[in-house]
């Protein structure tokens, strides 16, 4: 029976190219599909990896009806066996439902692929309509990883420089290092992402990773000073975290 999958993860843990690979696979084995995305880094129509991978995809406007889009490709002729949904947090709530439909009366596989929480550390409607509907939410293997080596839980927007939790919730950037733009984004442990602790926040006190899980008190809690660290023999040990 065909199924509705969300693969779901913070960015930089390879969804992207999960989706390309999936594709693929199936194409392989003469299974026919759409593949759909929507606000790429790389451009319009067009689902991108990290790694340099690409294929030509269908933009999702919010407009788009996907089961008038596949109805209308299956009466013209075409076979459709599977749809490659990627940056499916962007989507509405409706056209979640409208692919749930095409799963359950269409007996088409749906593989949707998306971020689950926002920069705030809250759902995406997307996101969380297909939690809600899904026959399967699977976290990809690879780990994305904070800049303290932990698995990475959620996805930090950094606007010159600095962490922010408040703005319009979709503002499209990207993870890259060393890049110019204005917004960037960074994906950080829970720890981290609550002490708004990004890397340029960590180098610009010194602090390392092998300090921080005894000392959490480095990390700035929201609206304080930050501190440097301190190794004074005489530090009193109810200070020392655990």
């Amino acid at each position: 029976m065909a199924e509705l999958v969300f693969f779901s993860g913070t960015m930089d843990c390879g969804k992207s190219t999960l989706a390309l690979q999936m594709d693929h696979n199936h194409r392989s084995r003469g299974r026919h599909g759409l593949v759909f995305t929507k606000l790429d880094r790389a451009g319009v129509a067009v689902l991108s990896s990290r790694l340099g991978l690409s294929h030509e995809a269908i933009e999702v406007e919010d407009s788009l009806d996907f089961w008038e889009a596949v109805v209308e490709q299956a009466t013209g002729g075409r076979v459709i066996d599977y749809l490659i949904c990627d940056e499916a947090q962007f989507y509405t709530p409706a056209q979640v439902e409208q692919l749930a439909r095409l799963v359950d009366e269409m007996n088409i596989d749906v593989f949707t692929f998306g971020i689950t929480a926002d920069f705030r550390a809250q759902l995406f409607p997307g996101s969380r309509r297909l939690i809600e509907l899904a026959d399967r939410t699977q976290v990809p293997q690879v780990e994305a990883l904070c800049w303290c080596g932990k698995r990475a839980t959620h996805n930090a927007r950094v606007v010159d420089g600095d962490m922010v939790v408040e703005g319009e919730q979709v503002v499209v950037g990207d993870t890259a290092h060393g890049r110019s733009a204005v917004v960037e984004y960074e994906v950080l442990c829970r720890r981290h992402y609550m002490r708004r602790m990004t890397s340029h926040a960590a180098r610009a006190q010194s602090i390392s990773a092998q300090v921080l899980p005894f000392d959490l008190d480095l990390c700035p809690l929201p609206g304080s000073q930050p501190r440097r660290a301190s190794f004074g023999v005489d530090r009193p040990l109810g200070m020392m975290g655990t």
